[in-house]
Parts: structure tokens; C-alpha cells; sequence
């Protein structure tokens, strides 16, 4: 069993219920893939390596791994990114301020057992293509699962009001490499996306790709 990416920490929970809910057994979970290095994709890692009784298996590209390892602290904290959460914070509880005051300056980390590069295929699902797509982060990558003709877009595609669009500017440091990305997805028959923000998206989304290629 393979599970792309892993939330928040403190969600080790809610990811064995929805394990279970596929019927699946927390137990049989050998490898995880990480899209790339955002809190909200590599949180929850230390805490599902500790609750698992066997060794479970981690990939991530070479540009993130550093970063997923606690080698070099997280390219989205910047000075001026901990100034705008330390302003967003101060609405928040005392405690829960604090605690995610310690997350930041303390990010999870855990070990990256291989790196993955682009047009790699793991031998999975009856076969997933690595495509390496920079500029979310450097080393963002998606997955094309070739039997399902399903992509698992990270942050590259998001889902708003119903609609496929591309990566949030917001936290996108490389807006440019990030949209020209997008033409990586074109050679691969697609029938449905899953996005991080925002879910499913099976509306033509070969056609709505090249809408967004030729609007930036």
C-alpha cells in the first residue's frame, strides 16, 4: 500500500481511518511519496514511521529531500513569511498559538530512503511516472498513474468553485516555473486529477490543462 503524502502532524488518526475506510490495514502500508516539501504534505511523517511496527519506505526528488530531512530548514520560511504567520497567529488561543509558534520553529522531519527524478516509473499500480514540476517548490513532483490514467497533482493543480486552476501565486516563491510546469502534463492521457486543495476534478481535464497553459 502506497499513500502520497501525509498532512499535518497530529492527523495520524484521521489517516488510519480513512486507510481503514478503503479497507485497507494501516499494517500494509510499505511506502509513502511526498510531492514536495510543504508542511501540509510532510507534517504528519515522524508520527506514522513511529505507530508503523515495519520499516516503511520514503520518496521524495533530490531537490526536496534536504529539506524533508531537517538539512536545510523549509524554503517557505523566510523572515517575511514567520513575520505574516506571527500576525495571523496573534488571533489565535494562547495555546494553539504556541504550539504552532513550535512547529514552525521546529518543522517535522524524517529520512528520505530514495530520490525520484523525472520520467522515473516505480513499478506500482501497474506503473506511476514521476514528473518532476518546479516552482511550488523546487523539487515539487506529480504522479501519473498509467492503468488508472489518474494524476496526483500535489499543489501543481487545485480545485476553486468547481473549476481546475492552476498553482496558488500565494505559495508559489517561482510562479513562472511553476506555470511552465504545466506543459510536463500534456503528453499524458488524463481522466481524472486529484488535487490537494480541492479534490477530484474528472471534467476533461486534458482540455482544461491546455486552457491554462495558453492563459499564462
Amino acid at each position: 500500500m502506497i499513500l502520497v503524502d501525509v498532512g499535518l502532524p497530529g492527523g495520524l488518526s484521521d489517516i488510519q481511518k480513512e486507510i481503514s475506510k478503503a479497507g485497507v490495514s494501516f499494517d500494509k502500508l510499505d511506502t509513502i511519496i511526498i510531492t514536495h516539501q510543504d508542511m501540509d504534505h510532510i507534517g504528519g511523517l515522524p508520527d506514522i514511521l513511529r505507530e508503523s511496527d515495519h520499516k516503511i519506505k520514503v520518496l521524495a526528488h533530490e531537490h526536496d529531500k534536504p529539506y524533508i530531512q531537517g538539512e536545510k530548514r523549509l524554503n517557505k520560511i523566510t523572515p517575511e513569511r514567520r513575520e505574516q504567520l506571527e500576525e495571523q497567529l496573534k488571533s489565535m488561543p494562547e495555546e494553539q498559538r504556541n504550539a504552532m509558534q513550535k512547529l514552525f520553529q521546529n518543522p517535522p522531519t524524517a529520512k528520505v530512503d530514495e530520490t525520484v527524478k523525472d520520467e522515473v516509473e516505480l513499478p506500482y499500480c501497474g506503473g506511476i511516472r514521476i514528473i518532476h514540476t518546479p516552482g511550488h517548490t523546487p523539487g515539487h513532483i506529480v504522479l501519473y498513474l498509467k492503468r488508472s490514467k489518474i494524476l496526483v497533482a500535489g499543489d501543481l493543480l487545485n480545485i476553486l468553485d468547481g473549476e481546475l486552476v492552476g498553482p496558488n501565486p500565494l505559495h508559489t516563491p517561482d510562479m513562472d516555473s511553476a506555470l511552465n510546469s504545466l506543459q510536463n502534463l500534456t503528453q499524458y492521457d488524463i481522466e481524472k486529477v486529484i488535487t490537494y486543495h480541492g479534490g477530484l476534478y474528472s471534467d476533461n481535464p486534458n482540455q482544461k490543462i491546455v486552457e491554462l497553459i495558453n492563459k499564462k
